[in-house]
């Protein structure tokens, strides 16, 4: 099989897979192919905690049930479920969306923050932030306002919405860099990356950037013999 990356939605919606493999196509820009596969046990999109966590054991079955032939794996939720024990079942680079961004935006000690249009995952984004070191430099999230659900099936309504909240993060927090919070955001993080004189990160293309970095070390490593 030719070396491709995985990524993996841990969302149901097969919209949603189409809009990010798009996105991460364009990331790629031919460096690997790409297979984007789909949850079917989660909402069409995850906004809630308790979805967030339901949603890591399917992503670990997933990517260790169509990661055997990749080069690596991306999981596309911006809470990163399953990220960890999926990386202990595989032997390739794995990387989460969160993670990814966070790592980005603070880079040369950046601070940052991140736009988002589900309230009930500020914690669990926050805690994201703690684990991987970087809550120092974490200026916080700014939220749309309204059900994310309907706001995410107005593209032109939502892209707008996340405008204001990354017009906060910056004015109001001081945040240097802001992130997009969400896999399905995709498309507004698109469309907002050239509007602020501050940088707006996708967070899908920051995922493919960090997985072909990682996959490139790996591919640097002496074998045992």
């Amino acid at each position: 099989m030719t070396a491709h990356i995985l990524l993996i939605n841990p969302n149901s919606s097969q919209a949603t897979s189409d809009m990010m493999h798009a996105i991460a196509l364009t990331a790629l820009d031919g460096r690997l192919e790409l297979e984007t596969v789909t949850a079917r046990r989660a909402p069409s999109m995850i906004v809630m905690p308790e979805q967030l966590t339901a949603s890591a054991a399917e992503v670990v079955e997933l990517g260790t049930a169509h990661g055997r032939d990749c080069a690596g794996i991306i999981v596309s939720a911006f809470g990163d479920p399953g990220l960890a024990e999926l990386r202990r079942k595989v032997a390739i680079p794995v990387v989460g969306i969160c993670e990814a961004s966070m790592i980005e935006a603070s880079e040369g000690g950046r601070r940052f923050g991140v736009a988002t249009s589900t309230p009930d995952l500020i914690e669990a984004i926050g805690q994201r932030a703690h684990d991987l070191g970087l809550a120092h430099l974490y200026t916080g999230i700014r939220c749309t306002e309204g059900d994310p659900v309907a706001l995410a099936a107005d593209r032109a309504l939502l892209t707008e919405a996340l405008a204001g909240a990354v017009g906060d993060c910056i004015t109001l927090d001081g945040a240097e860099a802001v992130i997009i919070g969400g896999g399905p955001l995709g498309q507004a993080a698109e469309a907002l990356r050239l509007r602020f004189y501050k940088p707006v990160l996708g967070p899908i293309p920051s995922a493919v950037e960090r997985i072909i970095g990682l996959i490139g070390e790996a591919a640097r490593v002496p074998q045992a013999v």
